[in-house]
């Protein structure tokens, strides 16, 4: 980590120069994508050490770190549910005694009453002592309508790929002899309870460019994995191909679903003889549900028929199985249709009923909408307007769904809906801040082609400005940034934001383009050529705040993870006038080998193909790593990963690292050996990071620092 300082000597000592690194031959950093090579690990220790020996030494940090771990271990936490199985209910539990957690299970019953009697099924932290291995709890799928036997995925050391293993929910144990599958980036579900799909790493042609599933194998109960019958398969090109079910009724429906590309799938019905038959949606519709033998899809174009029948793009539509399994193609009929202000973020089915949240204008709605003989009818939920609602999960049997609402300055609240009642709220997570000395609002920017962008800022009441300001963004994979309570983990760090707050400056959610905020043209305005326009929004928002003389340039920090890797390396290359700080998260940086690294070549229907000159004359205007150059006034930045990252490599922030150190330039760099794509392995660490975080905030743009 060097200073500044430095940076007149770096231009002239620079051993590469600074405008090639174009082609693998003059990346003089690629040693560094050997994610376990010693070379490579002492460099990362070094850069490890010099950030620590910076930022714990500040004065808030040890007390940002104890605030932060007290309210990530707080007991008072909502128990939200994992499943709802039948009349009971499983929850992932994690504090300071369990930082892995803890899966358990109680009656729905003691739930819905606020009082559950938890039995454990699996303690996460022995089971890893017990073993010898650092395991991280990936979930479970166990089979309906008797949920009895699951499946269960435990990660060692946080990574995407997981030991899959049989476990009994009555008995709370593995089940000796049962399935398992070795660590691999498996797809497996239940087909029956003898049966099983899978998918995973058999070696040589069984996995995609992408290092995902390419085959599609049932496997019955008591017999040697290389026996299974393979009922389908993909291109080696694809992302991925996987089987699933879907209990509806007392009739269990059957799938495969084929993604050539990240934003493309072919799916499948399964019928008993193993044959398939394709269902009739377009290539860009999501399969979302089943419900009173119907497919749920949800459009992502616009679509039409020569008979007359349309939807717009984001809208809902149902397709009969019963009619597609006897071979007829049936004519959808539309469940839902978001306004111009709408999006659907989010379907679940309960036993007769769909429930769908909608944003509108970035706030959430619910929507109850039941099939009958003259169509689709819906109802909107009364619940707390101005929030952020999830769907927690819905009852197999009956019709409730577990739903989440929430603000910037309220906590979470957990409702439970019935469709024969007003919402019930069951339990509450406890304020963890004065709400009443912040105040929040919803302003639009307006970016360099005339789009209007929404964001929300944050700021102590009554302070006019201009204040140090956080920005944090995504701008990518359809995936929407929504106001959620202060202590949520937007940078995978904890209670940043409060303390932000707490220290008397400003913090902003930016809803720009490439996310799903206003449904499919929202995200498809920032793809591939288009990327630019997400960069652009950014920008409008920053330079709207200082416009209104809420923050000054250089005052301005941008926050992203992963995709937003992308977002911040970009903005702090092309206005490093505005940017004092850029937080960076497991991020995607090098966007000339981002194919060739881990899952990279999953996303090229995001960004584009390097590998394609006509995508890369359009990529190369933006790769973050291309595009460093020495310049006095370019921002400081964290990098926080994990060497377990096998989604994001961690050569993308180690390489930039590296110029930065070559630049002269100001870099802090932090690389946990655990954590997966989240990198926080259990909440010490989060707590840790979001301490260092703060500290590297107030120490380069923080009120008494200084701006150069």
């Amino acid at each position: 980590m060097i200073a500044r300082l430095a940076l007149a000597t770096a231009l002239v000592c620079a051993a590469t120069p600074i405008a090639a690194q174009e082609t693998d031959a003059e990346d003089s950093y690629i040693w560094l994508e050997e994610i376990q090579g010693e070379r490579a690990l002492e460099q990362v220790d070094e850069w490890n050490a010099e950030a620590e020996a910076v930022l714990t030494a500040q004065p808030e940090y040890p007390i940002a770190k104890a605030w932060a771990k007290q309210i990530l271990d707080d007991t008072r936490q909502i128990a939200m549910p994992s499943a709802i199985y039948g009349d009971m209910v499983t929850n992932l539990w994690r504090d300071a005694d369990n930082p892995r957690g803890i899966w358990r299970i109680a009656s729905l019953e003691s739930y819905r009453a606020g009082n559950p009697e938890w039995r454990t099924l699996i303690d996460v932290d022995q089971l890893g002592r017990d073993e010898g291995e650092s395991y991280v709890w990936h979930g479970a799928n166990c089979l309906a309508p008797e949920y009895t036997r699951c499946l269960v995925s435990i990660s060692p050391g946080g990574t995407d790929a997981d030991v899959v293993r049989e476990f009994d929910l009555t008995t709370g144990t593995f089940v000796e002899g049962g399935f398992t599958l070795p660590q691999a980036k498996s797809n497996v579900a239940w087909f029956d309870e003898d049966t099983l799909f899978v998918g995973t790493d058999e070696g040589e042609g069984s996995l995609t460019d992408s290092g995902y599933p390419r085959l599609v194998k049932v496997w019955k109960r008591g017999t040697d994995f290389a026996d299974a019958t393979q009922i389908a398969e993909g291109e080696q090109a694809d992302v991925s191909i996987s089987g699933f079910s879907v209990l509806d009724g007392n009739t269990r429906w059957r799938f495969v679903n084929r993604s050539p590309s990240f934003w493309t799938n072919e799916y499948s019905l399964v019928k008993d003889d193993g044959t398939l038959v394709g269902l009739p949606f377009t290539n860009d519709m999501v399969f979302e549900s089943v419900l009173d033998g119907q497919v749920i899809a949800r459009l992502n174009s616009v679509a039409a028929s020569s008979a007359g029948w349309s939807a717009p793009a984001g809208a809902l539509v149902a397709f009969d199985l019963n009619d597609i399994a006897a071979g007829k193609k049936p004519t959808p009929t539309v469940v839902f249709r978001p306004s111009e202000s709408q999006a659907v973020e989010g379907v679940a089915t309960s036993e007769t009923k769909l429930w769908v949240k909608v944003l509108d204008d970035v706030s959430g709605k619910l929507i109850e909408i039941t099939p009958g003989a003259q169509g689709w009818t819906q109802r909107d939920i009364d619940l707390p307007a101005n929030s952020t609602i999830q769907i927690a999960q819905t009852s197999g049997k009956g019709d409730t769904a577990f739903v989440t609402v929430e603000s910037m300055l309220s906590p979470p609240t957990l409702y439970a809906v019935s469709s024969d009642g007003t919402p019930s709220a069951i339990a509450s997570e406890p304020a963890q801040f004065d709400p009443s000395k912040f105040e929040v609002e919803q302003k639009f920017a307006t970016s360099k082609d005339g789009t209007k962008v929404p964001y929300y800022l944050l700021r102590p009441k009554g302070v006019a400005g201009p204040l140090p300001t956080l920005i944090h963004a995504y701008g990518g994979f359809r995936a929407a940034q929504t106001p959620k309570y202060l202590t949520a983990e937007p940078y995978r760090s904890g209670p940043l934001g409060l303390f932000w707050l707490e220290s008397g400056n400003a913090y902003v959610l930016a809803n720009i383009r490439g996310g799903g905020e206003y449904g499919p043209r929202w995200h498809e305005e920032a793809l591939r050529e288009k990327r630019q326009n997400s960069f652009d929004d950014l920008h409008a928002v920053a330079d709207d705040l200082v416009a209104q003389d809420l923050t000054t340039p250089g005052r301005i920090a941008a926050s992203g993870r992963s995709n937003g890797g992308v977002l911040v390396g970009a903005v702090a290359n092309q206005r490093p006038d505005l940017y004092g700080a850029i937080i960076s998260g497991s991020p995607l940086i090098d966007m000339r080998r981002y194919n060739k690294l881990l899952a990279g070549a999953s996303w090229i229907a995001e960004y584009g193909n390097p590998d394609v000159p006509e995508d890369w004359a359009f990529m190369r205007a933006w790769s973050p790593y291309q595009n460093m150059q020495p310049d006095p006034d370019y921002p400081a930045v964290f990098y926080y990963l994990s060497t377990l990252d096998d989604r994001v490599h961690p050569g993308h922030a180690r390489k930039a690292a590296a110029k930065l150190e070559q630049f002269g330039q100001t870099f802090y760099f932090h690389e946990y050996r655990e954590g997966g794509h989240s990198v926080g392995a259990d909440h010490e660490e989060d707590a840790k990071r979001a301490a260092m975080l703060l500290a590297f905030l107030n120490r380069e743009i923080g009120s008494e620092s200084e701006t150069e």
